[in-house]
């Protein structure tokens, strides 16, 4: 019997796309207003959050990466309700290839292999509930990608630093493929104003592992899984 396997997204292809996506939310508003109106009536927020990738790889790895993930975010409103976003944000840690687990696993400083530097590109719809004249609740969903850079960790000599190499190149291999940089995501928010110019909100957000559902892998529960929690403050 010949199984036939699910068809893998194609980075090089995708991604482009996704970003195409994105490009033409914006494009449509700035089509209609002009683009002097569609930059007036953006608004700009930072923010800082704790981002956990869990993990359940007992001693083939470290434990759950825990990190700090300062973002930033534009977004159009399409009406006082309803709006469009585009986020990005970044984190940084250490992993190593598991020969045994045959993927990549989070490792500690101390077993460093592989710095990754993540760089989370999302675009969201956007709807907002107010709650009374300061507070509002915000609902938030859409696609996102993961652009990881892999390099070889850094101060690694000798036997460790070929090791490295080979490690490096292979959890590259394994994060690029079978679309593992895909994780499209929700969100929930509250935001205070605290004047007719800034907000400050507090927000949380789930990214899920498409990924899963083609790649074929027996994976724990957890694995892939995103959660983050932070304060954000933006700027009308």
């Amino acid at each position: 019997m010949v199984m036939h396997r699910k068809p893998v997204p194609n980075p090089r292809r995708v991604i482009p796309l996704v970003c195409l996506l994105g490009a033409s939310l914006f494009l449509t508003p700035v089509q209609r207003a002009g683009a002097a109106g569609f930059f007036n009536t953006l608004t700009w927020s930072v923010r800082g959050s704790i981002l956990i990738i869990p993990e359940d790889n007992g001693l083939q790895s470290d434990p759950t990466p825990i990190l700090p993930s300062p973002g930033l975010a534009a977004a159009y409103p399409l009406n006082p309700l309803l709006g469009l976003e585009v986020s990005l944000d970044f984190y940084a840690t250490y992993y190593g290839y598991s020969s045994i687990l045959q993927r990549a696993v989070p490792y500690a400083i101390e077993n460093r292999s592989t710095f990754v530097f993540g760089s989370i590109l999302g675009f969201q719809g956007v709807y907002k509930l107010p709650i009374n004249a300061t507070v509002s609740a915000r609902f938030f969903a859409g696609p996102a990608v993961d652009l990881r850079l892999c390099l070889v960790a850094p101060d690694l000599k000798g036997t460790d630093l070929s090791d490295a190499a080979a490690q490096t190149a292979d959890v590259t291999n394994y994060f690029w493929g079978s679309g593992r940089w895909i994780f499209p995501f929700i969100g929930l928010g509250l935001d205070y104003g605290l004047s007719d110019k800034y907000t400050l909100g507090f927000d949380t957000r789930l990214w899920f592992p498409l990924y899963r559902l083609w790649s074929g892998e027996n994976l724990p529960a957890v694995e892939g899984w995103r959660f983050a929690a932070g304060l954000r403050l933006t700027f009308r």
